[in-house]
């Protein structure tokens, strides 16, 4: 098995931050833990916000739907999208 990145803060929900230590202005990286991604299987299709918008921690901002079913992704800290993976 895999070490956990030791970088990162990860939520209940199986979301993480790319940062241990988060400051107001930061720009910091989210995404979905590996055991979330394994669990969905093949991923089909994600929605993301636009950039610009706001999201709010616990809130969900986002959907990832696979061959087993559609998950809510949920905002690890409140923030501006600034970039979004295409």
């Amino acid at each position: 098995m895999t070490a956990l990145p030791t970088d990162r803060l990860y939520s209940e929900e199986h979301e993480w931050v790319n940062s241990t230590e988060i400051n107001p202005g930061d720009t910091v990286r989210v995404g979905i833990t590996h055991v979330a991604a394994e669990a969905l299987g093949e991923i089909v299709f994600v929605e993301l916000p636009e950039v610009g918008t706001e999201i709010e921690h616990g809130e969900p901002y986002g959907e990832v739907e696979s061959t087993k079913s559609v998950s809510d992704i949920y905002a690890p800290v409140s923030g501006e999208i600034t970039a979004v993976n295409e």
